[in-house]
C-alpha cells in the first residue's frame, strides 16, 4: 500500500487508482463470504451508530414526500447495497468493483464516482428520471460539482474552504447533528 501511496502522491494524483490499489492490498483475495459477513456486521453498526440523526430525518422527510432515493457514492459496491437498503433507498450508485469468481480482484469496474464523475451519474438520473426535481446532499468540495447541477443542492457539515465555494455555486450549506 506504501507504494500506491507514492504513487499517487508523486505521480499520478488518481484517487480511483488509489481506492483500488488500497481494496487490492487490504482486501484483494478475500471470498464474496468473508466480504458478506463483513458487510453484515458492518452496516447495521454503521446505520445504528454513525448515521446522524438529521440525516435520518431528512430520508424519512423525502421518503414521506413520496420522493425516489438514490444513494450516490464514491463508495465501494462492496457494502454501499447495504447502506442503501438498510436506510430505505429506492437505487445505489456507488463505485464497482470486480470479483474474480468468488474471490476480490480490487480492480473497478466503474470509474470512481467522485468530483466529476458524480456529476455525469446525477445528469444521468436526470435522464433516467426526468419528471423528478433533483435534491442532492454532499459533504465535501468533491460534492460541490454535483450539488450545482441539483435543483437544490445541500453542503452538509462541509469544511469552511467547501462552504465559501458552494456560496459562490448557490448550493445551499446546512449543519446536521
Amino acid at each position: 500500500m506504501l507504494a500506491a501511496l507514492a504513487r499517487f502522491a508523486l505521480l499520478n494524483p488518481d484517487r480511483g487508482a488509489l481506492k483500488s490499489a488500497c481494496i487490492r492490498a487490504v482486501l484483494g483475495g478475500a471470498s464474496r463470504s468473508e466480504i458478506q459477513g463483513w458487510t453484515a456486521r458492518f452496516v447495521p453498526q454503521l446505520v445504528r451508530d454513525d448515521v446522524r440523526a438529521d440525516a435520518r430525518a431528512a430520508i424519512a422527510a423525502h421518503r414521506d414526500a413520496g420522493d425516489h432515493l438514490v444513494l450516490l457514492s464514491a463508495s465501494p459496491d462492496l457494502y454501499v447495497p447495504a447502506i442503501g437498503r438498510a436506510l430505505g433507498f429506492d437505487e445505489v450508485v456507488c463505485t464497482g468493483v470486480e470479483w474474480g469468481g468468488e474471490r476480490l480482484s480490487g480492480r473497478l469496474t466503474t470509474a470512481n464516482r467522485r468530483g466529476a464523475e458524480k456529476a455525469r451519474c446525477l445528469g444521468a438520473l436526470r435522464q433516467q428520471y426526468p419528471q423528478l426535481p433533483i435534491v442532492a446532499y454532499g459533504n465535501a468540495t468533491a460534492d460541490l460539482a454535483h450539488l450545482a447541477l441539483a435543483d437544490r443542492g445541500v453542503l452538509v457539515n462541509g469544511s469552511s474552504a467547501a462552504r465559501r465555494r458552494a456560496a459562490e455555486l448557490g448550493v445551499a450549506p446546512a449543519v446536521w447533528h
